[in-house]
């Protein structure tokens, strides 16, 4: 492996904590990082970790983060070799990765084709029953309402109504009866539609009690592919993960065996490059089907590289550079146990709704085996257009009870305040004995949690810590307002600095 920089200097087209992890990545390669911000990331920490910070639109989305031709106008003004995209926004828009290409940028992740062909839900299911890894039973045509009518019969009560180009539990449907079909097919048309810009839809069976797990995979242009063993992803609200932990629970050394050569099969059945992951259910028989394959870093990848000492955010810089992944299969082992919780900025008692606005108090833990991955900070606006994950705990044990252990500490010491956050609802499950039990499947939150009492009230000792920190934040707002006078013409210049988009960070 070469110790040179792969890249000169790199555009993370991204926010959050997924950005400041890949300009960490940046620094350590040697790298220098370029960050983008809409008009209300102005002072979002990523701003603050990079080299070089542009201004790439307004708050909304569509005209910032997701805006191709501003992205690359900043990319070439900037003198960015490469951009890499995260997850989440453009990670997964074979469109972008083209675009990239024909601009004479490199885009750190798989080929526009692969994106493409994976995007696809029917041709992903095609090209993985050809190259020999299980799929749910199901269609592998895109449906028209009359043909999902006649064939949702055929497969057999209950199905899954899906979205082709569908992705984090949109445009899903589980239809328990045929006359639910045709109130299905109009929401799961409809959302896709909303979400994704294609109305398109399949079937597949609903396989009971699954278990969600995936497996981490590298593949580079150099015809290499490994994998990364196995993450348990089985903890989701509305599917949506929130909970991950690797290795997986209940995992046979011959089930894992099996599912790892068959993600290797599915990388190299795509030619794949880069970092990405297989994502599979598996069925109370240890029977394992192919879901779907994700072309991006994804956002529990923490765990995995927690458990197996590979930075797998490194080695996709590495690759997209043309260097070969650099370890052999047999060189990659699990040590230990690492769970991650996602921390969100929602409401655990009122349904998890968003709960935007400015952070007061921001006291994340520390101690052995904790890692924090964050994007916020005391004093940050979480802003209401995005997605409301602010930042991941991961904890490691020798084994899954001293993660358990590790994380339930971690968790009380986790003090957020100005906002409501999933902090709570953390603590719940990790005192769940069906979750410390490792007997649990992807109906785990509405069986164990829903419906059931919060996380206890803080005790009196941690009430008393967080009004001292509240009162030491008062007492700085007071102060700096009573400076404020003395520091108008400074402001005034960082205004005009931020306001230009253009200028360096100089951040200290």
């Amino acid at each position: 492996m070469s110790s040179a920089p792969p890249f000169e200097k790199v555009l993370i087209a991204n926010r959050g904590e997924i950005a400041v992890r890949i300009m960490r990545a940046c620094r350590e390669l040697g790298i220098s990082s370029v960050a983008v911000y809409s008009e209300v990331d102005r002072n979002a920490l990523h701003v603050r970790h990079a080299d070089e910070a542009y201004l790439c639109g307004p708050a909304v989305a569509a005209e910032s983060y997701l805006n191709i031709d501003r992205l690359i106008e900043i990319a070439k003004e900037s003198g960015s070799q490469a951009i890499h995209p995260g997850y989440g926004f453009l990670a997964e828009n074979a469109g972008f990765a083209k675009r990239c290409a024909d601009e004479g940028i490199v885009f750190i992740g798989p080929r526009p084709e692969t994106i493409e062909e994976m995007g696809d839900k029917v041709v992903a299911r095609r090209k993985m029953e050809d190259a020999g890894v299980p799929i749910v039973p199901g269609t592998t045509e895109k449906l028209s309402d009359e043909e999902v009518i006649k064939l949702a019969p055929q497969i057999g009560f209950p199905v899954m109504v899906k979205a082709v180009a569908g992705g984090g539990g949109k445009g899903l449907r589980l239809v328990q009866e045929e006359r639910e079909l045709e109130q299905a097919i109009k929401r799961a048309r409809s959302e896709s539609r909303a979400s994704f810009g294609d109305d398109s839809i399949y079937l597949e069976k609903f396989v009971n009690e699954p278990r969600h797990i995936e497996i981490q995979i590298l593949g580079d242009s150099h015809g290499n592919a490994i994998h990364l063993f196995e993450r348990e992803c089985s903890i989701q609200r509305r599917h949506q993960k929130v909970i991950e932990e690797a290795p997986a629970n209940r995992m046979p050394p011959s089930l894992r065996e099996e599912m790892g050569r068959a993600s290797v099969a599915a990388a190299k059945a795509v030619a794949y490059e880069g970092a990405g992951t297989c994502e599979f259910l598996v069925d109370d028989k240890n029977n394992f089907y192919f879901l779907e394959m994700n072309t991006r870093i994804q956002v529990e990848h923490a765990v995995t590289e927690m458990v197996t000492n590979v930075d797998i955010v490194k080695a996709g810089i590495r690759i997209a550079a043309g260097e070969e992944i650099g370890i052999a299969q047999e060189d990659v082992g699990i040590d230990g146990w690492a769970i991650e919780c996602r921390i969100y900025a929602e409401d655990p008692e009122r349904d998890f709704r968003p709960s935007p606005g400015e952070i007061l108090v921001y006291s994340p833990p520390g101690g052995p085996g904790v890692r924090h991955d964050s994007g916020v900070f005391a004093g940050f606006e979480v802003p209401v257009f995005y997605d409301p994950m602010v930042s991941k705990l991961i904890c490691k044990g020798r084994d899954r009870a001293e993660a358990i252990a590790r994380m339930e500490r971690a968790l009380r010491e986790f003090v957020v305040k100005g906002i409501k956050t999933s902090i709570p609802f953390h603590r719940e499950v990790m005192k769940n004995e069906t979750f410390r039990s490792g007997h649990f499947d992807t109906s785990f939150i509405d069986t164990e949690i829903l419906g059931k009492s919060a996380a206890p009230p803080a005790n009196a000792e941690e009430e008393r810590q967080v009004g001292v920190m509240l009162a030491a934040v008062a007492a700085y707002r007071r102060d700096r307002e009573l400076a404020a006078g003395a520091q108008t013409v400074r402001d005034t210049q960082i205004s005009r600095w931020k306001a230009s988009g253009r200028a360096r960070q100089m951040w200290r």
